[in-house]
């Protein structure tokens, strides 16, 4: 949608963007509109995708590949790992 403007502004500016966006999230998070954390929730979503679509990243793809056979860490589809570790 904004392809455009996203390539001209470069991936160091539109992260910029996206850090504006999880701190809005994070306000959302600590109050009780849900219109708005939705809202919010999509917000992030979209300027991620956009970073990734500026660096030329198929995020589709990242996502299948580390995430597309269940926890990276165990390996298992519900996550199994000890909760000290970053799955």
């Amino acid at each position: 949608m904004y392809y455009e403007k996203d390539v001209a502004r470069g991936v160091e500016g539109t992260f910029m963007w996206l850090m504006e966006e999880v701190g809005e999230l994070s306000s959302a998070l600590r109050g009780n509109d849900r219109e708005n954390l939705a809202e919010e929730f999509a917000d992030v979503i979209a300027w991620l995708a956009t970073i990734a679509n500026v660096a030329q990243i198929d995020l589709n793809a990242a996502l299948v590949a580390k995430y597309g056979h269940g926890c990276p860490g165990c390996h298992r589809l519900v996550c199994e790992c000890p909760d000290s570790e970053k799955p």
